[in-house]
């Protein structure tokens, strides 16, 4: 197993090229590293040498081509370690020069260093900015650091060596652990609770002043709220949740009720992803390590997998199907019936503009009719006049002979939209439903399928 980094070396200012290039071979060919130089490797340059060498190709540069360097790299650096007791450093010096040789494809000059001064066996591969032919520059490419890395896997599995896994974010190990960041509220709450179980103040008056001691500002009123030395707004006791709100702490002060500390509820895992279609993945280009690590990503996501199928007690692919069906007309009648109930809604809402700009504006179009349709009252008016006129055309269109009080549509708009209020708790729930029987069935589907690739490949053999 092998990490790598690609590093830019840059000219130092106040240093001469030739200064740098001399100071960031000698680092890395360090005797007490190396074993004496014994773990040092090169490609076109002495290791004695390797810094004027570098720059005397630098000068050829310049005079064959006749452009001088614009920025101030003057060098390449792989950095790549191995795992602790996996490999000898004269293995490791191999390995080095073989990822040097196939990613600068004997292009340009090199030296590979190995260190054994840590715990893990580590290369300092430094290369050449300049080609060894004096006409070109390496050209820093984009995810030039991602390209490093896989082929040093490559390389690393070429040598059975392991090779790094990789984990989601939330999966990987951090360097440094720091504690959990703890919001305002939970300050807040956290406080709350050692008045209410520690202190036991004797009324709700005295428990806002021990608040008042810890630092926060009270807003007394209809809802008290409170602020602490670092918020920008107020917070309602009755927005803390369960247990915080004014009514529930009085009775707990009166004895009345116990006090439950709060709890932070962590987040909610899905119980199983997808699988990865492994064949897939290795006609995109993928490599074997992959397709290892693929296979036991696999294995893990299906037991998950099962587990899912006889928690809900589905013992067949027929079954399967049905549950699926089932869950999917479910979501899809919640989901017509809250889009029937909003477009209602719209439709009421449109019909009350008109309603009230019909009512509004039919005196303008009363003195506009006797006045026999005058041009020049048209002019003045025309606002009040088109908007009438809107009005009554919607009218027609909607073919009502008489029109709906507004109360009437109030009314129904407000039970239109506490309905579809009411319907999205088991319209989310229906859609999780859904996505996880759906999940699961994608699961067995694609398992099977491998499984049976695998039997034939096994029975052509």
């Amino acid at each position: 197993m092998a990490a790598t980094r690609l590093i830019a070396l840059h000219k130092n200012k106040g240093k001469s090229v030739a200064a740098c290039l001399k100071s960031r071979t000698d680092y890395a060919q360090n005797p007490d590293k190396t074993q004496q130089g014994e773990l040092v490797s090169s490609y076109e340059c002495s290791p004695l040498t390797v810094d004027e060498e570098f720059m005397l190709s630098k000068r050829q540069y310049e005079l064959m081509t006749g452009r001088r360097q614009k920025n101030d790299v003057i060098a390449y650096q792989i950095r790549q370690s191995f795992k602790p007791g996996e490999i000898t450093a004269e293995e490791a010096n191999k390995v080095g020069y073989e990822l040097a040789m196939r990613f600068t494809k004997g292009k340009y000059a090199f030296i590979v260093a190995t260190h054994t001064d840590r715990e893990h066996i580590h290369n300092h591969i430094i290369y050449n900015s300049t080609a060894l032919d004096s006409t070109r520059k390496f050209r820093d490419f984009l995810l030039s650091g991602l390209a490093v890395q896989r082929l040093s896997d490559l390389i690393c599995l070429e040598h059975q060596l392991s090779v790094i896994e990789i984990k989601p974010y939330r999966e990987r190990q951090k360097r440094t652990l720091y504690p959990p960041r703890e919001s305002n509220r939970d300050k807040l709450c956290a406080v709350i609770d050692n008045i209410l179980l520690n202190e036991k103040p004797a009324s709700f008056e005295g428990f806002l002043q021990k608040l008042e001691q810890q630092g926060y500002e009270i807003k007394r009123g209809k809802y008290t709220s409170i602020k602490g030395a670092r918020q920008k707004r107020f917070i309602r006791f009755r927005t803390l949740g369960a247990g915080y709100s004014e009514n529930e702490i009085k009775a707990v002060i009166a004895g009345e009720a116990e006090h439950r500390p709060h709890q932070k509820q962590p987040p909610k895992e899905q119980p199983f992803h997808l699988l990865v279609d492994i064949q897939a993945k290795l006609s995109e280009g993928k490599s074997e390590g992959y397709a290892r690590w693929a296979k036991r990503y696999n294995l893990k996501e299906m037991s998950k997998t099962l587990i899912f199928l006889q928690e809900n007690k589905i013992g067949s692919i027929e079954e399967m199907q049905e549950r699926v069906n089932a869950a999917t007309a479910q979501y899809h009648e919640l989901g017509d019936s809250i889009k029937a109930a909003e477009q209602r809604m719209a439709e009421i809402a449109v019909l009350r503009t008109h309603i009230v700009n019909y009512a509004r504006t039919r005196p303008v179009y009363d003195a506009y009719r006797k006045s026999g349709y005058s041009k020049k009252f048209l002019e003045e008016h025309r606002e009040q006049i088109t908007l009438h006129k809107a009005a009554k055309a919607a009218f027609d269109e909607a073919n009502l002979k008489k029109l709906p009080k507004v109360k009437e549509l109030d009314a129904e708009y407000a039970a239109l939209l506490s309905q579809k209020k009411a319907a999205y708790p088991a319209y989310r729930k229906a859609r999780d439903k859904m996505q996880e029987l759906k999940k699961a069935q994608k699961n067995v589907e694609l398992f099977f399928t491998e499984e049976k690739d695998t039997k034939e490949k096994s029975q052509t053999r």
